[in-house]
């Protein structure tokens, strides 16, 4: 296997990410959504690709506003003002352009868009009053659907701190499996994968740890890309669950006591005083964990060390000084 999912000094994740949001002149009103977090701070670790489907779709900026309108059971993309119709524009340069994104790990999309908007899109009736709250936008939503895996985030989101740490873990995640199957996949390589991920997947959803270790118990049951299909369509959903306060402690308990017999009482003491301390909200997920990682590389214990949950993405991030 290629190199370590959290080693980012020789590459970069590519990531797609709607172009207003690098600062691109793009939107209808030939302005920008201008992201300083992404290309400032998650910039230093994924490699943006970025793109506007209104632009690529050959339209021009300034554009007139669009809006999706619900017509004969249809969802369309028309212009706010007059009937002007978008859509088979739209959709053949998505037909066009999803092919080319399999090499993404993840997408950071432009919210409120009717093209790049993840949820919460207004449909319109053909009278102009709201019929519904609840569609995506047309290149989002065919995203989703091509690539089901995939991590996909609004960049408005970002700003929800659970949000964001959920979104990079996954595309850390994400990658490494991306990568699994890109150097040709074998019964060790995925039980290694499985190995390193599980107590991030214990974090997430113990339901869904408990499930796939049996799916992984007899690898010739069934051809080996089948089983690999099975478990990361179980794996990636529960991945995206936030987790919960009372489940990280769970999760560094167990993980507590591969560290039980090599650590002297005080330590042990240490430790679980500052995942108590954690667990009453009094100091951030940090703190915890750097003293459950100082003690593994105390006592070098070889499974924790390769255990992804202890070192999910960069420290540099900061992502669980707020947790």
């Amino acid at each position: 296997m290629s190199a370590h999912p959290g080693d980012t000094k020789d590459r970069r994740i590519p990531v797609g990410i709607s172009a207003c949001l690098l600062g691109s002149p793009v939107r209808h009103d030939g302005g920008h959504k201008h992201s300083r977090y992404c290309t400032e701070v998650l910039g230093r670790y994924f490699q943006f690709h970025s793109l506007c489907p209104e632009m690529g779709a050959g339209m021009s900026a300034p554009r007139q506003a669009m809006r999706l309108v619900e017509i004969d059971g249809q969802i369309r993309l028309r212009a706010t003002r007059g009937e002007k119709d978008f859509t088979a524009l739209m959709h053949s340069f998505i037909d066009q352009e999803l092919e080319h994104l399999a090499h993404l790990r993840g997408f950071v999309l432009m919210a409120k868009s009717p093209s790049c908007g993840m949820e919460r899109i207004r449909v319109y009736r053909a009278d102009g009053e709201v019929a519904r709250r609840d569609a995506s936008g047309l290149f989002a939503a065919a995203l989703a659907g091509r690539f089901p895996l995939m991590p996909l985030e609004e960049e408005g989101r970002l700003n929800d701190d659970g949000l964001r740490e959920n979104f990079v873990e996954r595309v850390f995640v994400y990658d490494d499996w991306c990568r699994l199957q890109e150097g040709g996949l074998t019964a060790e390589g995925l039980l290694a994968f499985h190995r390193r991920h599980k107590f991030q997947l214990l974090a997430h959803c113990q339901s869904t740890y408990r499930r796939v270790g049996p799916l992984l118990s007899d690898l010739k049951r069934q051809p080996l890309p089948v089983i690999a299909e099975e478990y990361i369509t179980q794996v990636m959903p529960a991945l995206a669950r936030r987790v919960s306060r009372g489940s990280h402690v769970n999760t560094m308990l167990h993980l507590t006591g591969f560290l039980r017999e090599a650590l002297s009482a005080e330590d042990r003491r240490l430790i679980h005083q500052q995942i108590e301390a954690y667990q009453r909200g009094e100091v951030p997920l940090v703190v915890p964990m750097t003293m459950l990682r100082g003690a593994q590389s105390k006592v070098e214990q070889p499974y924790l060390a390769t255990q992804e949950y202890l070192r999910p993405y960069p420290d540099a991030l900061g992502l669980r000084n707020r947790l």
